[in-house]
């Protein structure tokens, strides 16, 4: 019986490393694929370059399982679809989340069609997340699983993913945890068995965000202003699900929107852009009982809002809202129509625990109703919903 093959993207990490070695022992044909999506080091903290170090681990690892090695460069593709993305976004005051998106365009796209070029049937990555198929009406539909290892889980960078990426996908370590993955890669004695995991943005590293950023996106001095936690904030109307109109729900969502006058001016900054609600570091003010905190951002007249505690009142909202273009289905067949309300379990960053929540559905988006008001909703950022262990949609959360 002929092999079935698969292209595992080894990244030079001991997760794709590990995911490898499975499929070779559960009887697949293997080659591994080393992306290539990145050149410039502008912005890299020093002694940090990781494609070189990755590639050269990579081989390795293929050369230990021997498998066949392959090397395919998507950096245009990456320039074009991430990271021209990310400046355009920083631009307009907004946080994207440059890993979702490289898995929605990259790794799940070009890097499919690599595979299937060099005749292979299946794709793997190194996720910490599972797949299943049901049928539904006779049809397949792929469902998209939280990983065993709940502390690992990254099933939330997939949550833009399509009917037709999951399934050629295949993830072999979703039903492991990472102290298991480390513990095979050192019984085969895998070069990657120790190597710490990857950070920063994907596929560039570790970087200093303003230095990268100022690669297109000016440093213009402007002015922190300390907004104090008796600040007068709207009154919250009531959140009684059943007592909801469209109008409560765009009120709660509603950002603060602050003006100079509503605070003290406590310091300068190199670019409103920089910054991000919630950021802590990088805003240089001291003397303070409490550390700043960022509550709004201002890029139009370049002006950042902080204060003081992560318990200041400006960090949390109850409610977001989600344009209905930005609405993403993993499953077609659980779109809700306008007028349907859903409780699901939402998560609006990587590693937050599941948020209870009630979805609304309107005519022009959705409303995420929080049961507890949440820190640091931010404008840009994916919010992920469940039901259950299964990730349902994402959408990109509105200002």
């Amino acid at each position: 019986m002929e092999k079935k093959k698969v292209a595992v993207g080894l990244s030079g990490g001991v997760d794709s490393s590990v995911a490898a070695y499975l499929l070779k022992k559960q009887g697949y044909e293997v080659i591994g694929i080393f992306m290539i999506n990145w050149h410039d080091t502008t912005g890299l903290l020093e002694g940090d370059c990781p494609a070189n170090d990755d590639r050269m681990i990579a081989e390795m690892v293929a050369h230990n399982l021997e498998i066949p090695f392959y090397v395919r460069d998507f950096s245009i593709e990456y320039s074009q679809r991430v990271v021209d993305y990310m400046f355009s976004e920083y631009e307009k005051g907004r946080t994207p989340n440059p890993d979702v998106l490289c898995n929605r365009e990259i790794k799940f796209d070009p890097f499919i069609n690599a595979a299937i070029e060099l005749g292979c049937e299946f794709f793997a990555t190194g996720h910490y997340c599972r797949k299943d198929t049901i049928l539904k009406e006779g049809k397949q539909v792929q469902r998209l699983l939280v990983g065993i290892d709940t502390n690992k889980d990254q099933s939330y960078f997939l949550c833009q993913l399509s009917q037709a990426q999951l399934e050629k996908v295949l993830f072999p370590i979703g039903n492991l945890t990472k102290p298991e993955v480390r513990r095979i890669a050192a019984e085969i004695k895998l070069p990657t068995a120790d190597r710490k995991d990857s950070q920063g943005i994907c596929f560039v590293g570790k970087v200093s965000l303003p230095e990268f950023l100022q690669q297109k996106l000016k440093s213009t001095e402007g002015i922190i202003i300390e907004i104090d936690k008796k600040f007068h904030y709207p009154q919250q109307p009531d959140t009684n699900i059943h007592t909801q109109t469209e109008e409560t729900l765009s009120s709660l969502s509603q950002p603060y929107v602050y003006n100079q006058t509503d605070g003290k001016l406590t310091g300068r900054h190199p670019g409103a852009h920089y910054y991000t609600i919630g950021q802590r570091k990088g805003l240089n003010v001291g003397g303070k009982e409490e550390p700043l905190f960022v509550l709004a951002t201002d890029v139009v007249n370049n002006i950042i809002y902080a204060g003081q505690g992560q318990d200041h009142p400006g960090l949390y909202r109850k409610a977001l809202f989600i344009h209905a273009g930005e609405i993403h289905w993993i499953r077609d067949d659980l779109k809700a129509k306008p007028g349907i309300i859903r409780h699901y379990m939402v998560r609006i960053r990587y590693r937050q625990p599941l948020q209870s929540c009630t979805i609304h559905f309107v005519e022009n988006g959705l409303y995420i109703l929080f049961n507890s008001p949440q820190r640091g909703i931010t404008p840009g950022q994916f919010a992920a919903w469940y039901d259950g262990e299964e990730l349902i949609g994402s959408g990109v959360i509105a200002e």
